[in-house]
């Protein structure tokens, strides 16, 4: 019997200076600005840091709402992708499709982060990709010539961040870091947490019964945070286990409300509910929709799932109390 291979599973090889190569060849998807073309959103991308080769992906909808004969504004939403914090990027399909639905269903103006991948650049890179997102979202509101999509239709006053699985975690992590920092005119209206990656030494129950997981068997979580991690560091690092003690803590009854979705197929579903609990002992306002069925990753794959995850995050953007 072969030894399982962490890297072979995710089609990707080591590289002897600490990079990796990726195996696996995914498409571009290319922005649209014709709103003829029968797009429901159209996107463009715009720089971030160009030194750190970051950048955004923009995504408006074609069909804006109105009042009173004027186009209404809609809501921002700072969007953060999954990938095991060592793939994707913002133009990748399935990347470029969530962008494209939160325009649209929820409406609202998307901001998706393209930020740097692991283990090329390792955490906090994220974390400070994603504060330099939010803060450009802040200069584009003080900017008489900001982006016009922002400044015409956005509302600065409603924005929200938004992750999946890696992505969570950075919400997470972006949301404690923003509340120390002066973001007016912009106010966060909200974080929400799709099936956030969490992980520990200690391993869970669910981490146990989901070892052998088709999809993220132990062994490959393991090798993510490996990737990720600051090099010395152990899966009881804050930024891999927020349940240890630490400043961040200290942080969170000032936490914005909460948006937690998870599954109970996925293997990190206890760290999830540990996590929910932790912010709610904390007194943070948080809305926890679990379902027994389905993975990790499964509004991704089943269209189904994915309308339902919709409808949560436009419930929860639309049913914010009033400022």
């Amino acid at each position: 019997m072969s030894k399982f291979d962490p890297y072979e599973h995710l089609n990707i090889s080591p590289n002897p200076d600490g990079t990796l190569t990726r195996l696996t060849n995914v498409p571009v998807v290319p922005t649209t600005l014709d709103e003829d073309s029968g797009v429901v959103a159209v996107s463009k991308d715009l720089p971030l840091n160009p030194e750190k080769k970051t950048w955004v992906r923009l995504f408006r909808p074609t069909k804006l709402p109105s009042n009173d004969n004027e186009v209404a504004r809609i809501p921002i939403i700072l969007y953060f992708h999954g990938g095991g914090w060592f793939r994707f990027q913002a133009s990748d399909p399935v990347v470029h499709e969530r962008g494209t639905h939160f325009a649209s269903q929820t409406p609202a103006i998307c901001v998706s982060v393209n930020f740097r991948l692991a283990p090329e650049a390792r955490l906090p890179a994220q974390y400070e990709d994603a504060v330099e997102a939010l803060l450009w979202i802040k200069k584009q509101a003080l900017d008489p010539n900001g982006e016009k999509w922002l400044r015409d239709y956005g509302d600065f006053s409603r924005t929200y961040l938004y992750g999946c699985s890696n992505g969570a975690n950075i919400t997470f992590n972006l949301g404690l870091r923003s509340l120390d920092m002066d973001l007016e005119p912009l106010k966060i209206g909200g974080l929400v947490i799709n099936q956030p990656m969490f992980s520990g030494i200690q391993r869970t129950k669910s981490e146990l019964r989901f070892a052998a997981d088709q999809l993220l068997p132990l062994p490959v979580l393991d090798l993510m945070w490996e990737l990720a991690l600051p090099k010395g560091a152990d899966r009881n690092h804050r930024y891999c286990n927020p349940m240890v003690d630490g400043h961040h803590l200290k942080l969170l009854p000032r936490l914005y409300r909460c948006l937690v979705i998870g599954y109970g197929g996925d293997p990190m579903i206890d760290r999830q509910q540990d996590f929910v609990q932790m912010l709610v002992l904390n007194g943070v306002m948080v809305e926890a929709r679990f379902d027994d069925v389905g993975f990790h990753g499964i509004d991704l794959v089943d269209p189904r799932r994915s309308a339902v995850v919709m409808n949560m995050v436009k419930e929860f953007i639309w049913s914010a109390p009033a400022k």
